[in-house]
């Protein structure tokens, strides 16, 4: 039956995408949302996953003449939608330039718009508008936890089903979205940006996260996830450490984001890194101690500190750096709160897709860091670079006593043979943990495969590094 336009008012909801307000309005006239979009003369075609569903991301940008339509559509006026629609009013070179006034919109993915987006509290949207259907809203990590219902809402760009995860029985998660609050006042106050110091501390605890699943000591982060994941991850627990990661680490995101803040944590990383009289910083050092005293993990503080090359590492280099004012002019490497892409943390969607591909060929769609922690990395780093300094030794070597040479030559060949074979066996240990098959691996090392298989036994017996989380 049809409805004139302004019939049924429909209100938007703060924060909401617009492609998401013209869904709910459909779903008020009782129309599908392909029937509706039809009023506006498209310019372009609407976003895609890859396995070709359609995105809950979507987002619409509208030209004059399609805005005003929307706010007949709506009932409201256009300051209202003006404030509530963060893509409202944004202009698109495809909507420029046009003589005719016909109501034209073209498609955009929302996190180009502004901002990441996440799927709303569907009992929030059925108590402000009395119909429980999806709403997707901007929406940033700090403000994903629905206090009123207990769920954390989940990114909308992902290619999954899921819209929220239950937190009811992980009150710290809640507690930590009010606590956020006040470290972001901190932040303003220190003079540095709330959005990056959380993204900093986020890049921080993900990579913990990656590296978690061999800490035998952790025991917080698999409860959370278990319980994310409706009481067991069960076989399924690749598919939810991806998308339960960014519920399960909040907490000690918020606190690491409070430790980096707090003035007398950087004079710790100053006395570590030896003050005035420079030294590398040591495994044991206070900062990483005191780090992992605040995250509730007495334990952490050497793994953290030993974890070369990562974004905790490079706060405290630019933060010494500042101190001993050899910072140089202003710019990323004197900035603390400065992530480098290589460490920013990979999304849900982009983990998921990868995923997706990994179950169509094991191994394959990831990449060699992505997969393998960065101890093992660091085991296989220092065996090729000791191979390498004893073959160096050997150059000229090959002149003196017969005895003399003999021995200088077996005795370093044999220990560059040993780092070898240490290599050899991380490397495919490594490979195997990937995911990649025993006798593809074998044929690489040049080994039969229940060779290979014998060399990696575990002589004492223990656990796969992953059953604790099962």
């Amino acid at each position: 039956m049809a409805h004139h336009p302004g019939l049924l008012r429909t209100v938007p909801l703060q924060g909401e995408t617009t492609s998401s307000l013209i869904c709910r309005i459909a779903s008020r006239y009782g129309m599908e949302a392909k029937a509706l979009r039809s009023s506006w003369h498209w310019r372009n075609y609407p976003p895609g996953h890859d396995g070709g569903g359609a995105r809950a991301d979507a987002e619409v940008l509208l030209n004059e003449a399609g805005r005003q339509l929307l706010a007949g559509l709506c009932g409201v006026t256009e300051d209202v939608l003006a404030r509530a629609l963060p893509s409202w009013g944004q202009e698109d070179a495809k909507l420029a330039g046009r003589q005719d006034r016909a109501p034209a919109a073209a498609w955009r993915i929302a996190g180009a718009v502004a901002g990441p987006a996440a799927f709303g509290c569907r009992l929030c949207t059925a108590r402000r508008t009395g119909a429980a259907v999806r709403a997707v809203r901007y929406a940033p990590l700090w403000e994903r936890v629905c206090v009123r219902h207990g769920r954390w809402l989940l990114d909308a760009d992902a290619d999954q089903p899921l819209e929220h995860l239950d937190v009811r029985q992980l009150p710290e998660v809640t507690a930590a979205q009010r606590r956020w609050t006040g470290v972001a006042r901190r932040a303003v106050r220190a003079g540095a940006e709330p959005e990056r110091v959380f993204a900093l501390a986020h890049a921080v605890v993900a990579r913990w996260w990656e590296q978690a699943l061999h800490w035998e000591r952790e025991t917080v982060w698999p409860r959370r996830l278990h319980q994310v994941a409706g009481g067991n991850a069960g076989a399924e627990l690749e598919r939810w450490r991806i998308v339960g990661r960014d519920a399960a680490v909040f907490p000690e995101v918020v606190a690491v984001a409070d430790a980096l803040l707090d003035p007398a944590m950087a004079e710790l990383a100053w006395h570590d890194s030896g003050a005035g009289r420079p030294r590398p910083l040591p495994a044991d050092g206070a900062f990483c101690r005191r780090l992992g005293e605040r995250v509730g993990r007495g334990w952490l503080g050497p793994l953290a500190a030993t974890d070369y090359g990562g974004p905790l590492t490079s706060w405290m280099g630019a933060v010494i750096r500042l101190r001993r004012g050899a910072g140089g002019p202003p710019g990323y490497d004197n900035d603390p709160w400065w992530l480098r892409q290589e460490h920013q943390p990979a999304t849900m969607a982009g983990q998921l897709r990868v995923l997706g591909k990994e179950k169509k060929t094991p191994g394959s769609g990831r990449t060699w860091r992505a997969v393998v922690p960065p101890e093992q990395r660091m085991l296989i780093t220092r065996a090729i670079e000791g191979v390498e300094e004893q073959l160096i030794q050997l150059r000229g070597a090959q002149y003196g006593k017969t005895a003399e040479v003999a021995q200088q030559l077996l005795s370093t060949l044999g220990h560059a043979a040993t780092l070898i074979d240490q290599a050899v066996r991380e490397s495919a240990a490594a490979a195997l943990g990937a995911g990649m098959a025993l006798e593809d691996v074998a044929r690489w090392a040049r080994l039969p495969a229940d060779v290979l298989a014998d060399v990696l036994v575990d002589d004492d017996g223990e656990r796969s590094v992953a059953q604790w989380w099962v």
